[in-house]
């Protein structure tokens, strides 16, 4: 059997790695993948703004399941277009991609179908915005509307902040913007929730916690993930079913009523006030780093559950998990979330000693004359499975320590909530 994976992070390394783990797998293709995959699989350079292009490559070299990563595509629809085409593959359609391309679409489902989220406005230009943030309380939250790679909400202590944030929106630095969210701030702590759905079946997959902020003490910029730990230190039975009851089944539901349904992974963020969830944000597929923290948890068969959701047979599929605690953490190119530089050799990085259940996962990485360089912002993602938290994290280090690369940074202190318990 042929698979290709769409996308170049973490996540999508993370899923390769599972996969070529199986037998049944002949060849792995990733469009257009990076340093690691490179490794374990063909890279293809695409333009995946080409539907046909991809198409035409998928079907000359018979690949028989494509695995759609990143938001993007889904948004744009490529699983209608590659469905279209008897392409098979995992991934929710546009519609209900929906609930990631569009907050106030995923806002207005909500409040359709009362499931808990912090309450909000909607705001089509920067004065009609700066009306409403001139008598509201602090703090507040703004977003963008669209798509913002995990950049694109802001809270706002005060309001000069709340105007830099409407600005920065409207003046187009997550794309064109034509409305921008403001919520009420929910103190609580946020949770990372993960279910997988054929259409017909949900199944819970698994739970992590993950780091955005840029520096250690989650303080700084937001970032696309500095690193997270897996399972929740948050979750139990009870809270276990109010998510699926109060957030997930209505959404399902409220998607099926729009004549759609969801096939793939949804990852749910939520907040938990007073051991209450809220939804805060959808995202249509598996995240970025929790991905890479929690695959390596599965025990069972990774490409059997991807065709058992494309078949509508997800019901008669078992997913099991090691029990085990996981955490990984995130080196980044120096600079980020702000200006970095391109093409930084990283030397020794195929010298480093993985044990076993230690995983480097390549995010902005690039193979370039059998050198590994680094590419993109957020680099390479360390990844330790053990018995508790607090040794996982330490192995880490002393891998990111042997490695001894200057170009790059990390927080030290990924898991500190539950570490520290």
């Amino acid at each position: 059997m042929k698979v290709g994976i769409i996308g170049s992070g973490g996540r999508e390394h993370a899923i390769c790695h599972k996969l070529s783990t199986i037998k049944k797998i002949e060849q792995l293709y990733c469009f257009p993948g990076n340093a690691g995959t490179a490794k374990i699989a063909k890279n293809i350079s695409i333009n995946l703004e080409n539907f046909n292009e991809l198409k035409d490559f998928i079907k000359l070299n018979k690949i028989d399941l494509i695995i759609v990563g990143p938001e993007k595509p889904l948004v744009e629809g490529i699983v209608d277009f590659l469905e279209a085409n008897n392409i098979q593959v995992f991934g929710p359609n546009k519609i209900a991609s929906q609930l990631e391309g569009s907050k106030i679409f995923t806002k207005n489902l909500c409040k359709k179908y009362n499931i808990p989220t912090a309450n909000f406005g909607i705001f089509q230009n920067i004065d009609e915005a700066k009306q409403f943030i001139n008598k509201t309380k602090y703090p507040i939250v703004i977003k963008a509307d669209g798509l913002a790679s995990g950049k694109g909400v802001y809270i706002c202590n005060k309001l000069d902040e709340a105007k830099i944030a409407i600005d920065e929106i409207f003046n187009g630095k997550f794309g064109i913007a034509h409305n921008l969210l403001v919520e009420e701030f929910l103190s609580g702590e946020e949770m990372s929730y993960f279910i997988i759905s054929d259409g017909k079946t949900i199944k819970k997959f698994d739970t992590a916690q993950d780091h955005k902020r840029v520096s250690e003490g989650d303080v700084g910029k937001n970032t696309g993930g500095m690193g997270a730990y897996s399972p929740s230190r948050l979750i139990n039975d009870e809270l276990d079913k109010k998510i699926l009851s109060k957030i997930i089944e209505p959404t399902i539901l409220g998607l099926k009523e729009m004549g759609t349904t969801y096939k793939g992974f949804l990852y749910a963020g939520l907040m938990i006030v007073e051991g209450e969830p809220y939804l805060i944000e959808y995202n249509v597929r598996m995240g970025d780093p929790e991905c890479q923290t929690i695959l390596p948890k599965l025990k069972s068969n990774l490409l059997e559950i991807f065709l058992s959701c494309c078949n509508e047979k997800l019901n008669n599929t078992q997913i099991e998990w090691h029990n085990k605690k996981s955490l990984c953490i995130v080196m980044c190119s120096n600079g980020y979330p702000d200006q970095f530089e391109k093409n930084i050799l990283i030397e020794h990085l195929d010298e480093i000693k993985l044990g076993t259940n230690e995983y480097c996962f390549h995010a902005g990485t690039k193979l370039i004359n059998d050198k590994f360089y680094a590419i993109g912002g957020r680099v390479l993602n360390f990844v330790s499975l053990s018995e508790n938290f607090s040794t996982s994290r330490i192995k880490i280090i002393d891998i990111i320590k042997s490695l001894n690369w200057n170009g790059g940074f990390y927080r030290k202190d990924i898991g500190y909530k539950v570490i520290n318990e």
